[in-house]
């Protein structure tokens, strides 16, 4: 599928811009490749440079503030050059996507709330800037793909998924954002846990999982939140058994933190098997096991996985 952004043509210069991308869709850590093409009106004109961005839509970090447009990752493609009146350049281009590019793709469907462009800024003056926005559409690396593809199996389901402006505390991102994807929690893990959110620190090497679990700890509202994480290379995804390793991951995240809540209640393991939570014909229906009301601990032997606990 080709996707062709233009720009509106300026008066003062009679420029017009014309992105072009013979496939929109792509993976962190790929290159996204494209043309840009220029074509000057009645007069030559001085291009001063050409560059892309990536640009979403981010949430602020406080609770007050409006979501704003945020470009995220830019990179040049053209330095100065003339384009003769009444001609066209084109600017071809392979745009380098950083690994922690978000994900705005869900089992093959763009998801509205994560829509992400690719803005062309082209500069003739120093105070006109001047660009066409055409869509990127964002799918998991293999790696992501088999975490979500394993949560699915043992029960959780997507709640939504957003991008947070900054990062988290002691976590090392090299983007100015991050992002959080929600889950309904599986009956298995219902009791101990009433929500929880995975964000993925993905580099070339292979995949950081934090688990940001929220459980509550009493019928007054008090909650303890706790956070978890793992590491996975890319390099034996095709080799292990994935639900076995989330569901390790799972049981030691929110064992290891049972100890640091409030109540001796919420500190028994889990010990039913991830492998009989839900038969994969019987979907969870949203909302349910919110509130801690949809099970506890299962029966059955356990099961565990690998994965570097940090």
């Amino acid at each position: 599928m080709r996707l062709t952004g233009v720009s509106r043509e300026s008066g003062w210069t009679g420029l017009s811009v014309q992105t072009t991308l013979p496939n929109p869709s792509t993976r962190p850590g790929l290159r996204l490749p494209g043309r840009v093409t220029l074509a000057a009106g009645p007069d030559d004109v001085l291009v001063r440079h050409i560059r892309l961005g990536l640009v979403t839509t981010v949430e602020p970090n406080g609770p007050e503030a409006a979501r704003r447009l945020v470009q995220f990752h830019q990179a040049p493609i053209a330095g100065r050059f003339v384009v003769p009146a009444g001609r066209r350049r084109a600017v071809d281009f392979a745009l380098p996507l950083p690994w922690e590019t978000p994900v705005t793709t869900f089992g093959g469907v763009p998801l509205l709330s994560l829509r992400m462009g690719l803005r062309t800024e082209v500069s003739v003056d120093p105070d006109l800037d001047q660009g066409a926005m055409v869509p990127v559409f964002v799918h998991p690396v293999p790696t992501q793909q088999h975490v979500f593809a394993a949560m699915d199996t043992l029960g959780f389901s997507i709640r939504q998924a957003g991008l947070q402006e900054g990062g988290l505390p002691g976590v090392e991102f090299t983007l100015p954002l991050h992002q959080r994807w929600g889950f309904w929690v599986a009956p298995l893990y219902a009791g101990p846990i009433t929500e929880m959110e995975v964000i993925f620190v993905t580099n070339s090497a292979g995949l950081e999982v934090i688990l940001w679990m929220d459980r509550r700890l009493a019928l007054a509202g008090i909650t303890h939140q706790s956070i978890s994480r793992f590491r996975i290379w890319h390099a034996d995804a095709g080799q292990r058994d994935w639900v076995a390793t989330v569901d390790g991951w799972l049981r030691q995240a929110l064992n290891r933190h049972a100890a640091a809540a409030a109540h001796a209640d919420w500190s028994a393991r889990i010990t039913g098997s991830p492998h009989v939570s839900r038969h994969p014909d019987e979907p969870i229906r949203p909302g349910y096991g919110l509130g801690g009301t949809a099970g506890g601990a299962g029966i059955g032997g356990g099961g565990s996985g690998g994965g570097d606990g940090t």
